[in-house]
């Protein structure tokens, strides 16, 4: 009896150990609530301080772009729900790109609400694995993600409809082999705004961007990328963190009574441009000392 009570205490020591790893892993604006609200038109703001999700409601249902970490679907439900809206309701489940931060809420958004699950092309084998397959990330455990079945596989240009709303969808790889850009437009008072949701455009430090076996052309994706990504008409910058488009800081000035703090094509092309200089000198760093 004393050594089954030893095993049980040292079992739950590690277990306790493992989830003070994930806590200290994990940001806390990644899961420290955040005020929903409408950001323009029919697209709201439902994620955490920094960990974006949006819902866009329509007549015939809702889309949810984001489901974020495996902990993430109660605060988003209690944020839809927030706002008036039925968590059930949503109909269409997308995501900015195949990782824990981002995607790991799928399975359980799907159980909840019965959504159809639309992913790009080259996520669709990382989702579905849950990232045990990632060009970077196979091997890391603490990266892995419960999988879920995809629905739909898109492909770059291809639209999501529903209720009378279309979403376009850009391939913007480099960060994951599946990054996506959403864009559309939105009604605000009268005038016709172009939203842009930036999937990813960050090379991370642990990136090879030359030679790399797993992911032979990242470095031509990432140029790729930022191509179309300066290309996008922007009015609304929106992306896959807050921290992209200044959440804090612009969600505070629309409180002030700023109705249109969240229109900043000039932040988003400074936004992107700081980015690309970001990917040309790790790619020029990596070229000259050959790793």
């Amino acid at each position: 009896m004393r050594r089954f009570k030893r095993i049980v205490g040292v079992l739950a020591l590690l277990l306790l150990g493992a989830s003070l790893r994930f806590a200290s892993a994990t940001p806390p604006e990644w899961t420290r609530p955040f005020p929903p609200f409408r950001i323009a038109g029919n697209i709201y703001y439902v994620g955490s301080e920094d960990l974006a999700a949006f819902l866009i409601t329509t007549p015939q249902g809702n889309i949810l772009i984001n489901s974020n970490l495996a902990s993430s679907p109660a605060q988003i439900q209690k944020s839809v729900e927030a706002l008036g809206f039925k968590f059930g309701d949503v109909r269409i489940l997308l995501i900015s790109h195949g990782h824990y931060d981002h995607a790991a809420g799928s399975a359980t958004i799907k159980k909840l609400t019965g959504a159809k699950y639309e992913v790009m092309d080259g996520d669709v084998p990382v989702v579905e694995s849950g990232g045990r397959n990632d060009f970077q990330f196979a091997n890391d455990k603490s990266m892995w993600f419960p999988p879920a079945h995809v629905d739909r596989t898109l492909h770059d240009g291809d639209t999501v409809s529903l209720g009378g709303t279309v979403l376009t969808a850009h391939k913007t790889a480099g960060h994951t082999k599946g990054t996506t850009t959403w864009t559309m437009e939105v009604n605000e008072s009268g005038k016709t705004l172009h939203v842009v949701i930036v999937g990813s455009p960050n090379v991370l430090d642990s990136y090879k961007l030359i030679a790399n076996r797993t992911y032979p052309r990242i470095a031509d994706d990432f140029r790729n990328e930022f191509a179309v990504l300066k290309a996008l008409p922007c009015n609304v910058f929106l992306g896959a963190h807050g921290s992209y488009f200044d959440l804090k800081a612009k969600y505070d000035r629309m409180k002030g009574g700023d109705r249109v703090a969240f229109v900043d094509p000039s932040g988003y092309q400074g936004y992107v441009e700081e980015r690309k200089q970001a990917f040309d000198t790790a790619l020029k760093r990596q070229q000259a000392s050959g790793k």
